[in-house]
């Protein structure tokens, strides 16, 4: 699943978001807001984060309520009334960029993927726009696993229509 293994990837890397990846990111939202979750899977990060999810979707949808839309076709018009994107999206790179293009340029977006990818020279055109960086450390996207992923993550907040540094926010004991 991840560049140090040699476990085949599941299709459209669903990997649904486990809980303990989800509580490092709660204490950097308001205590009530809304969002849109444009990978929504199976509906598992949904459920493990406060505030309203409106109108959830994936291009795959795998669980009851999630609309079927691809990501990269979503609109000012139908974000109207979420303060945020969030989501775990799919961490290759070729459909990876272009949601945080997308999406960042609309309203400020939450990202969980991998920690190392803002270390690599691929990563430049898209810090200008990288406001927050929440580590998590690594994560057991296999339910019933005895092993975590490879991979460090991190929650990758971008926003194109804010200025200011880059704040980055260590993992909690």
């Amino acid at each position: 699943m991840g560049k140090r293994s040699d476990f085949e990837r599941i299709p459209r890397d669903f990997y649904p978001t486990p809980r303990e990846a989800v509580l490092p990111l709660i204490p950097h939202l308001p205590e009530w807001f809304t969002y849109l979750e444009p990978c929504a899977g199976d509906g598992a990060l949904i459920n493990a984060l406060p505030g309203s999810a409106i109108c959830p979707s994936d291009i795959d949808p795998r669980g009851e309520g999630i609309m079927q839309r691809d990501a990269l076709e979503l609109t000012e018009r139908q974000l109207s009334a979420c303060d945020f994107i969030i989501t775990n999206p799919p961490w290759d790179r070729k459909v990876l960029h272009p949601m945080i293009e997308h999406f960042s340029a609309m309203r400020p977006t939450w990202l969980l993927f991998d920690a190392d990818w803002m270390h690599t020279k691929q990563s430049a055109p898209y810090m200008p726009w990288l406001r927050k960086v929440v580590s998590v450390g690594r994560v057991k996207w296999i339910p019933g696993s005895k092993m975590t992923g490879k991979d460090n993550c991190a929650w990758h907040l971008f926003d194109q229509n804010a200025e200011g540094d880059t704040v980055f926010v260590g993992r909690a004991a």
